[in-house]
Parts: C-alpha cells; structure tokens; sequence
C-alpha cells in the first residue's frame, strides 16, 4: 500500500506530551502488523541538540549511525523497538543549511530564495523521504502552534495534506485545563488551539486532550463540535501511573481505530498486544522499592531520561520498583560521602562532559569501591571509576583526564592522536554504534548471554556486541596492564582501534564502567543486559547506613 503520514502538532503549552503520543500511536500500528517510523522536527535553529545544556533541552539521544538528537526519540525507540536514524531527527537549522549550500552551489538558478516555496519544499522533502520504506511515517512537530518558528512547518504540513488527499491525517494535542477555583474543566483553550491551526489552513482530523481530570462524554461532544472534529476522533490523555499505560489508553478510547477508518483502510480486530500487558503488569504488582542514586550534576529529570527509563524497566522485570535519588556530584565530599549515600542499594554515576562535579563523582566511587555497594559507571562515569582507581589503587594521585586537567602526568583517559588536529565542535567526538568483545567470563558477558538466552536481547556474534557512543576521550591503554594486575579488568575492547569499553572489578558484587550508552539501546519489552543485572545486584544488597 501507499506510505500514510500521520502528523502530530500541539496547541496551547509545550510539554504536553507528543511524544509519548507518537510513540504510542506508532506502537498501536506496529501492533496491527504495520511497518512505521517516527521523525521529530523541532523548529530551533541549532543543528543539532548535541551542544545544549541539558537544562535546555533534557538529554542528548544519540541514533546508532551518530546524530544527536530530540529525547523524543529516546521514547520512540523505547516504544516500538525501532532504530531510529538522523533521517528521523530534523531542526530549522539542517533545513536551512542545507537550503543555503545549495544556494552557494548555485542549484537554484539566480532565484530569489524564500521561505516559500524553497525552505517548505525542503521541510516537505525531509517529511517524504522515507516514502515506500515504511507503510505509516509519523511526524511530530515540535514547539506550539502560534509559535513564529514553528510557521514554515505548519505551512508545509498545509500543503501535503492537500498533496497526500486521504494517505495523511493530522493529529493534535491540546490542552484541558480544571480551574480549581470554579470547580471546571476549561475547554477555551482547546478551541484556541485549533482555531489557530484552522487559520493556518489545516483541519485536524483527531483531537487528542491532555487533562489531569477525566472527561465525560458531555465535553468531549462540545469539543467536537467546537472544532469540527468528530466525536469518535475526540479522545483524552488523562495523566497516568506510568507513560507505558498510554498506548493501551489510547487503543482502549479507539485512537488507532480513528486514524485507520480517516485513511480509509479497514480497521479489523483489535490486537491483544499480550507482552506489553504483561509487562504493564509486573509493574502494577511490584511493591517491594529498590533505592538507586543517581550521581550527576544536572538536577533535572529530563537529563538523564535513558538511564531513569532503563532503570524502571529493568527493575518491573525484576519485579521490584525503582526509587531513584538524585545526587548532585557537586556536593559530595569525603567528610559526607557516607551520609549523601546512606540506605542506596547501588548508584550509577551519570555520563556528562566538563570538570563540573567530577571530584564528587570520583569520591562516589571510592566510597561504594571500598564498602562493596554495586556501581555502575556510565561514559564519563566509567572515566571516573578509572580515576578513582589509578589515584587511590595505582598510586597516581593526581592522575585525571586529560579533558579535565592536560597537563597531568598520569592522563589514564586521554583523546586519541588522530582526534587532536580536529577543531570543529563535536568532531571529536565517538558517536553512534560500535562493536565490542567480551571478555570470556566476565560478569558482563554473563549478563549478556544469560540476557540472549532469555531472548530479551540479541548478541551480534557470541561474545560480540554494538553500542552506542557519545565521548571524546578513551582510556589510555598505556596503562592497561597496570589496572589488570591491581584488579581492575578490562573486559570490553573495540575489535577495530582496541580501545577499551568496559572495566570491571570481579572481585566486587558489582563494579563495572562502560564507554558507551547502554541506555540508549534499552526498550520496554527488550530491557537491556546491564541494567538487569545491576538491579539484580542491588536487589541482593543490604541497604547500608553510616
């Protein structure tokens, strides 16, 4: 059949939640057999969100051929299972780059370049691009509707809902508010909202209400006829115990069934999705808490969304729930180590870039390295644990990372050779997916295989993996055997540059750093290896005071 197109725009605030609605809608198609794929257009002007703060925008999520993205995206592939690519991340600033060095090539003539038709046509190319590939493309357009840079998207959608004819629908998310004061929930603001997509010239083919109240069919009928919607198009998106009860909300309210029926494809019977169900719940049934720390220096739930996401899952399928604290880094001191750590079962200490709360990060370590509580060390994380050891362990007080201090005579993490002529930002850097062997024997070849064995993931070969990457400086393989022979293994090594990607200390219940982004590949119904082994470790972990 031909590609249908399902775009998905928000009204009246941000943070309403279109991505957890995209990657609802796409798991609902994907239930019934469909092939889909999900892009996010967000209309800032940066290339990429890879040199935000994360308290700009939350975490960077990094696609396995290398592009920095949307978190969104990280909710779509956790959804779906997906691997999404950079075809299914597009800012306002690759458009128009893209648009000016055509410009510059001379490929359009002498004409006078415009927003339209030049900077349309080519949102318009980036929205078709995965024609005939897949039989849904869902396409989430990031920012509100009013929004001044949000316009040429809007316009383009315009434009392809008249090319497209029935192969596409609009879906929008709106807001419901309840006015404490007068006992009501407020649907103006809804009207608003499409009102101001009507006047951009699209009609919304399906209402979705976000609403921390339920609504009754009375509501939803005045908001359907407000805004020429109809009634069986009208559905809610009441807050939930967990975003992973979304889909099954939304298919219960017929949202699926909705969008089927306006492109004109019968809609059949409704898939029982029975792994999700179960999965949804181990989770209601979960009552006994394990208490992880996460060590970081971004106090902001948004900048560590991967690892929270894979640490619930991992937990529900462990049959316990995650209770997460965050620990600024940049507080921890020996003198309060003990009390900042106190009643933790395990800690991961956060992935980050800059010298920013790294020490705290590096105390962290040794205090759960020498009182044998499990850690897990991610990116920068790992570079901590590594340190940590060669300070403490090795000998080498003032061994650091040649990113945080280049003159240190012991830089047991440093940038590879190759690297240091590169100037331009972010070219440093290792990202996207590369391969890794395990070490025969080692913890984390046992989580992987006991994982594989379970079919919950797949290896590549035996003891080959591929992860995802976001850094720019590596272990110093100078150094390699020194760590070996004091206890600390590396047990994960690029079959390519041999550089190291996991270190561990066998002797430990669980004491293990990896280079890559584990996180990044964790999905509901696939949770990855690591994290179920760590919250397996923690679980058999005696909380511990001062």
């Amino acid at each position: 059949m031909d590609t249908k197109y399902i775009f998905v725009t928000g009204g009246v605030v941000s943070s309403l939640g279109k991505g957890i609605i995209s990657a609802s809608i796409g798991k609902l198609l994907q239930a019934r057999g469909y092939r889909i794929t999900i892009q996010k257009f967000d209309p800032y002007i940066n290339i990429d969100p890879g040199t935000l703060n994360p308290y700009e925008h939350g975490e960077c999520y990094v696609t396995v051929d290398g592009m920095e993205t949307d978190l969104d995206l990280g909710h779509y592939e956790r959804f779906t299972g997906i691997h999404t690519t950079r075809n299914n991340s597009i800012t306002t600033g690759r458009i128009y780059k893209t648009v000016i060095d055509r410009e510059r090539h001379g490929d359009y003539l002498g004409k006078t370049i415009q927003v339209v038709p030049h900077i349309t046509d080519e949102i318009k190319r980036r929205m078709l691009h995965e024609a005939g590939k897949y039989d849904f493309v869902i396409t989430e357009v990031g920012g509100t509707i009013g929004d001044i840079e949000s316009a040429p998207f809007m316009e383009a959608i315009r434009q392809l809902r008249w090319e497209l004819g029935r192969n596409a629908v609009c879906v929008h998310l709106t807001y419901v508010p309840y006015l404490k004061a007068a006992g009501e929930l407020k649907t103006k603001p809804t009207q608003h909202s499409v009102k101001e997509l009507q006047s951009m010239g699209i009609q919304p083919d399906i209402l979705v209400l976000r609403t921390e109240r339920h609504l009754d069919d009375a509501l939803r009928m005045k908001v359907a006829s407000f805004c020429n919607v109809d009634l069986e198009c009208v559905v809610q998106s009441e807050d939930m115990p967990s975003i992973y009860e979304v889909p099954v909300s939304m298919q219960r309210q017929g949202l699926d069934s909705a969008i089927m029926r306006k492109i004109g494809i019968p809609v059949g019977e409704t898939p029982a999705m029975k792994s999700w169900h179960d999965f949804l719940d181990k989770q209601r049934h979960a009552t006994s808490e394990v208490h992880i720390g996460l060590i970081g220096k971004y106090d902001l739930q948004d900048a560590y969304k991967s690892i929270r996401e894979s640490l619930y899952l991992a937990a529900t399928y462990n049959d316990v729930k995650a209770k997460l604290h965050f620990v600024n880094s940049e507080d921890i001191t020996r003198e309060n180590v003990a009390e900042k750590l106190q009643d933790l079962a395990g800690i991961i200490i956060c992935p980050g870039f800059g010298s920013r709360g790294i020490e705290g990060k590096i105390v962290a370590a040794e205090f759960t390295r020498t009182h044998d509580i499990p850690t897990f060390g991610i990116c920068l994380g790992m570079q901590m644990i590594v340190i940590e050891f060669a300070r403490n362990v090795l000998g080498y007080k003032d061994a650091n990372s040649a990113e945080m201090d280049d003159k240190t005579p012991h830089n047991v993490i440093d940038m590879m050779e190759e690297q240091k002529t590169i100037t331009e930002m972010g070219g440093t850097m290792r990202l996207g997916a590369y391969e890794c062997e395990l070490k025969e024997g080692s913890r984390v070849a046992q989580a992987y295989t006991a994982q594989a064995d379970s079919s919950l993931f797949t290896l590549h070969s035996s003891l080959t993996i591929s992860e995802r990457h976001r850094h720019r400086y590596e272990f110093n393989n100078k150094y390699l055997e020194e760590y070996e022979a004091k206890g600390m293994k590396c047990v994960g090594i690029n079959p390519t540059t041999n550089l190291v990607e996991i270190v561990e200390i066998p002797e430990k219940r669980w004491y293990i750093g990896t280079q890559f982004h584990p996180e990044y590949s964790s999905t509901v119904l696939h949770p990855h290896p690591l994290f179920m082994d760590f919250i397996k470790a923690c679980i058999t972990t005696t909380n511990f005071t001062n």
